[in-house]
Formats: structure tokens, C-alpha cells, sequence
């Protein structure tokens, strides 16, 4: 089974032709090397690649014949990432969401006015 295919089949991209761009933008890797979409992936196969900020590392098990659910997932390959990259994805959202929270939007007059207040009172200092 090509390795574009595989990867859609264990639902690590949403569809084939994310996983075939994944592999033109050399962020897939096969046992090591560099695969391009359409490498044969077989049993016992180290596949390495690069989604959403974590490099995932997974050995293939089996070869589905078709797309599997989700809870069948398991049974194909095992995932052997470690735990710190996705901490590291946990630490990278809170870092983002600390000044203004996702779906908040533009400052309200009130927030306006609170930072025109911080930058008066500054300025005053000096």
C-alpha cells in the first residue's frame, strides 16, 4: 500500500491528497528516508512524519485493505511518539491563549479604555 494511502487509512490526515502533500513537502520519511507518495509500505515499517508541530513516529503492524474506524486503529499500527512532543503542543496553545482567549475578537471599549489607562499611567512615570 503506498504510504500517501496508509496514512489517510489509519486517519492521521483527513484526506489522501493532505498526505500526498505531506509527502511532496518532504515531511514523511520511510525506515529513515525520505518517501514520496507513492513508497510501498509493508509490515515492520518505521514511518516518520511531521503534522501540526509534533514529528509522530509510528510502526506499521498491518496493512488495512481500505480506510478503518477509528476504534480499528490500533490493530494497524502502533504509535510510538513520545509524550513530551504532545506536552510541548499543550504548552505551545496556552502560550497563545494567555493574552486574549480564541473567538474573543476585538477590544471592547472597555478594554480600550483599560489600556489607554495602562499607557496614561506609564507615561506619567516618566
Amino acid at each position: 500500500m503506498r504510504v500517501d494511502k496508509y496514512l489517510w487509512c489509519v486517519r492521521y490526515y483527513k484526506t489522501r491528497n493532505m498526505g500526498t502533500e505531506a509527502c511532496r513537502k518532504n515531511q514523511v520519511s520511510v525506515n529513515g528516508q525520505v518517501a514520496k507518495a507513492s513508497r510501498e509500505v509493508f509490515p515492520s515499517d518505521q514511518i516518520h512524519f511531521r503534522k501540526d508541530q509534533i514529528t509522530y513516529k509510528i510502526l506499521v503492524l498491518d496493512v488495512p485493505e481500505n480506510r478503518v474506524g477509528a476504534k480499528l486503529v490500533d490493530i494497524y499500527r502502533k504509535d510510538e511518539t513520545p509524550a513530551e512532543a504532545f506536552q510541548h503542543l499543550e504548552l505551545l496553545k496556552l502560550s497563545k491563549e494567555h493574552y486574549r482567549k480564541t473567538g474573543e475578537g476585538r477590544p471592547t471599549k472597555k478594554d480600550r479604555r483599560d489600556l489607554d489607562f495602562f499607557e496614561l499611567s506609564s507615561d506619567e512615570i516618566d
